[in-house]
């Protein structure tokens, strides 16, 4: 199954969900194309705004990523998030070095440079409003997209997750999620949120080979 998720990589919630999709990737033969949304391009945030900051920062984190698959290199996008991930969400590490990543899979460090190159902003942009076409505008992070009973794609909103499922509990809930998603006439299902984030819930193995 051909998914597409759309991250940025400062949002913890589209982090707890991104990695309940690469556990549950090699039981449902998932295709991911990991796709960038910028909180910052979407929302516009003010200089005086609280999340300006850190918002710019992940912005230019995926400069970064959009230059690794204009690179060729799409496929190790991935690895690339959950690099920054676990330093982001894990480490609780702002000032890593980006080059060091890019140099520990195997690609070209001088790709960090990007961090500085807006002309990836149209490129962030354009993936956004594909996800957007489908989700509507009135949402957060992350989306995901995969293909409907009828064969056109249908997108929808997280699911926004504080824990992340593991063993066949995770597995139950990505089939949940994607009949959900090939309802026809189903838009959303939501309760308030009684926990933060609980990052001890990422399973070891998806953040295995980060140092």
């Amino acid at each position: 199954m051909k998914i597409d998720y759309w991250f940025d990589p400062i949002c913890p919630w589209c982090w707890l969900t991104s990695r309940w999709v690469a556990t549950v990737a090699a039981e449902r033969d998932l295709d991911v194309t990991w796709r960038p949304i910028s909180l910052f391009l979407k929302n516009a945030p003010e200089p005086d705004d609280e999340f300006y900051e850190s918002t710019l920062w992940s912005r230019n984190l995926l400069r970064v990523v959009e230059a690794v698959r204009e690179a060729g290199h799409e496929d190790r996008i991935g690895e690339l998030y959950t690099r920054f991930g676990t330093h982001i969400h894990h480490e609780d590490d702002h000032d890593f070095h980006v080059a060091d990543d890019l140099e520990a899979l195997g690609l070209d460090p001088k790709l960090a440079g990007a961090q500085d190159d807006d002309r990836f902003d149209q490129v962030i942009q354009a993936a956004m409003d594909e996800g957007l076409a489908l989700t509507g505008g009135n949402v957060g992070t992350p989306l995901m997209a995969l293909d409907g009973t009828d064969g056109q794609r249908v997108g929808l909103f997280g699911p926004v997750i504080s824990r992340v499922p593991t063993g066949d509990g995770a597995v139950a809930a990505w089939d949940a999620f994607v009949t959900l998603a090939q309802t026809l006439g189903f838009w959303e299902t939501k309760r308030d949120r009684s926990e933060g984030p609980q990052f001890e819930s990422v399973p070891t193995e998806v953040l295995a080979g980060i140092s």
